[in-house]
């Protein structure tokens, strides 16, 4: 199916539900073609990147959603997309494979755990959740960065989001292969007001007319910290303004190192 990245009005309606901004794994970008629209094909592995296939009743049952490994047996992911209401789950996740339905370590979902305060709208409210793996996996987890980075610092979106903007859901075509795209952090005024602050970041697209789409939610923005290594900074959540085709950007991340203690304590009750 169709994986939830940024559900517009009129894309939620084909779901039968009304929301403003992400609700299904994407985004959405005009004239694009790559997966994230607009974006390339990814020349490096990704061991922490991890989809999680999921159905749109009615509407597709082959998307996915992002997410990103961050310890052996759990990884994030966007709250919209284990949302019950909006998408199916079918019950696995794959790590650490840069093809969408090959390749890489496929565990089950042994359970999900939604922020409490998680709730849809123009934008999402603490879109976050975890999900545990039925056991752990040998690809090395990510690091959630100690803080997002000042606006202008360079980052990097992953996701086999369609690389057809379009908010018809049914004409969405989401790609075999992982995509990236290069894009930097925008200041909150960049994003429409009382989208971005301190747990939503404004993310804005390097290459024009590009940015995430439906079937990137959930996936990880990253950026180089200490030593070069990649550390996570953003979960895709949605559009960063309302009625924005994908293309037009900007995008809308949950802030992960806004989030870092409730990851924290959720893994160690739960683990």
């Amino acid at each position: 199916m169709f994986s939830l990245t940024w559900v517009h009005r009129r894309a939620a309606r084909a779901v039968g539900v009304v929301v403003l901004v992400g609700a299904v794994c994407a985004t959405t970008m005009t004239g694009s073609a790559g997966a994230i629209v607009n974006g390339g094909n990814s020349p490096q592995r990704y061991p922490f990147m991890a989809t999680v296939p999921v159905s749109v009743p009615h509407v597709r049952d082959d998307g996915v959603c992002g997410a990103s490994l961050i310890d052996p047996r759990w990884v994030l992911t966007a709250a919209h997309c284990v949302d019950p209401k909006l998408v199916k789950p079918d019950g696995i996740v794959r790590i650490g494979s840069a093809r969408r339905t090959s390749g890489g370590t496929v565990r089950a979902i042994d359970a999900t755990f939604t922020h409490p305060g998680y709730a849809l709208g123009g934008p999402n409210r603490n879109d976050v959740a975890l999900i545990r793996l039925d056991r752990p996996v040998s690809e090395r987890p990510i690091r959630i960065a100690a803080r997002p980075g000042r606006p202008g610092t360079p980052t990097r979106l992953l996701g086999f989001g369609t690389v057809v903007d379009t908010e018809d859901l049914t004409k969405a075509v989401f790609p075999d292969r992982l995509r990236q795209l290069d894009t930097r952090r925008g200041s909150d005024a960049e994003c429409a007001p009382g989208y971005a602050g301190r747990t939503r970041l404004c993310t804005v697209s390097r290459v024009p007319h590009a940015m995430a789409c439906y079937g990137d939610s959930g996936g990880p923005q990253i950026r180089r910290g200490h030593g070069g290594r990649w550390e996570l900074i953003g979960t895709t959540s949605g559009p960063g303004a309302p009625d924005l085709a994908c293309a037009d950007g900007p995008g809308l991340y949950s802030s992960v190192p806004a989030y870092a203690g409730w990851i924290r304590r959720t893994i160690a009750r739960n683990g």
